[in-house]
């Protein structure tokens, strides 16, 4: 049989260009040298979130110590108005996560046996805060929360069990409604009207629907699942377009892609394309945030880097900042957090060693990588060969299952592979330059 090569944009002669990143600028920075850092890994900082309330935005940032609000309504003139100290405090702590509800921020901490869930009145600031209720008679420890704010369900993963899920209609009074223990492990979770997207860790993603689930008893339906992938790793955390069918997903292992899933048909979950930073053969990409056509990644060593993802097969790193100096790669360092939900535009980011952040994306911004990356793929359709030419000098093949089928350098600018051995279905590339990845894409072969 005579085998044809698509490449799923449908264009007869392909090019791909990597756009020039443009620097975020630097509204604001804050961080305090008398906390300690973790011993774990020498994080003074964790996670971030944003708020507003009473006409003005407020930058909230987790350390060592508990939580520390900010009135950045005007990022030249900002103030600390608000902190909690947490349960359990000092070098032990790494991981505090947040979320808001109702006029509450919910607050949890993944280390200290005298850590509790913590809900605090926000609803006055930035005059005043008051913390309603801290009690571990829930749960001591939790990694992550996430709340599904249209149904009022609060979702604690790795808490007492791989996940709990706790009825929000009291917002003071959270109550346990069902317990997860069917993974091994559920590291974080994003959740929007009861369809649950869970990061499993090892165990991959796995999509419920908890519309269910409203008391002991009751049972989620699980709608799809991923459990292999190209570049599988640890499974770490995603979030959801506005529309619901792209779902951006981060396996935290150094050097491992950024995924890009069509969950448009939760049965039938298909990778569309994957990304860097570019940076490093040992990056690592943290908890992105989608926000309309762009998704914003904390890089830990890279910081803070934004893509546009409107062409899901097709995305383009767009801005960029460093909140790291140390050009080393090694252990969990650097951006951590992002929020960019603030109706100024402006962006919090946290950072694990130098703290709170405040960014614009000025389109006035400088230019600072026009380092241009072309390719073409040809000829579509094709019979036995399919001809590259690219300035990278190595191609990687992947099956729809992650094994490598092709890892071949490209020893001229125009380089033919033979497809003879290739059977139908898809495919994923990726072009390299030494360690550097320059492009990505999907390959169906019929």
């Amino acid at each position: 049989m005579i085998k044809k090569i698509f490449l799923i944009i449908n264009l007869t002669l392909v090019t791909f260009f990597m756009s020039a990143q443009q620097n975020a600028t630097l509204l604001y920075n804050w961080q305090d040298t008398s906390l300690v850092g973790s011993w774990a890994y020498d994080n003074v900082y964790n996670e971030c979130w944003g708020l507003y309330v009473n006409n003005r935005e407020i930058a909230i940032i987790g350390s060592t110590e508990g939580t520390h609000f900010f009135d950045i309504t005007d990022p030249t003139s900002v103030s600390e108005v608000g902190f909690v100290a947490g349960g359990y405090t000092g070098a032990g702590v790494i991981h505090r996560d947040y979320h808001d509800y109702q006029g509450y921020l919910y607050a949890v901490c993944d280390e200290g046996n005298s850590s509790t869930l913590q809900i605090i009145d926000i609803s006055n600031l930035p005059n005043s805060i008051n913390t309603v209720y801290d009690s571990n008679n829930l749960f001591t420890k939790a990694h992550n929360i996430f709340i599904d704010t249209a149904k009022a369900k609060m979702y604690a993963c790795a808490s007492n069990s791989a996940m709990d899920v706790y009825d929000l209609q009291n917002p003071i009074s959270p109550q346990l409604i069902y317990s997860y223990n069917n993974v091994g492990h559920v590291h974080d979770a994003f959740v929007r009207n009861d369809s649950a997207y869970l990061n499993c860790g090892n165990e991959g993603l796995r999509i419920f629907d908890f519309s269910n689930v409203n008391q002991i008893g009751d049972q989620p339906i699980l709608l799809g699942s991923l459990t292999s992938y190209p570049d599988a790793g640890y499974n770490h955390s995603g979030w959801l377009s506005d529309d619901g069918k792209t779902y951006v997903m981060q396996d935290e292992n150094h050097g491992y892609d950024v995924k890009i899933l069509d969950v448009s048909d939760v049965s039938n979950i298909s990778v569309a394309s994957t990304f860097s930073s570019g940076v490093s053969s040992q990056s690592m990409a943290h908890n992105g945030i989608i926000k309309g056509n762009n998704v914003y990644i904390p890089y830990y060593h890279d910081g803070i880097r934004v893509f546009d993802i409107s062409d899901p097969y097709n995305p383009i790193q767009t801005w960029q900042y460093d909140t790291y100096d140390p050009l080393s790669h090694a252990s969990y360092k650097g951006a951590w957090g992002v929020y960019p939900y603030l109706p100024s535009g402006n962006i919090i980011v946290s950072d694990m060693q130098t703290g709170l952040y405040i960014f614009t994306l000025d389109e006035n911004s400088n230019v600072v990588n026009q380092n241009l990356s072309k390719f073409q793929i040809f000829p579509n359709p094709a019979d036995e060969k399919i001809w590259i030419e690219s300035n990278a000098n190595k191609i990687i093949i992947y099956n729809s299952v992650g094994e490598i089928i092709v890892n071949q350098k490209i020893l001229s600018s125009k380089h033919a592979i033979n497809t003879n051995s290739f059977k139908s279905g898809i495919y994923f590339f990726e072009l390299m330059n030494n360690h550097q990845k320059l492009s990505t894409g999907k390959i169906i072969f019929k």
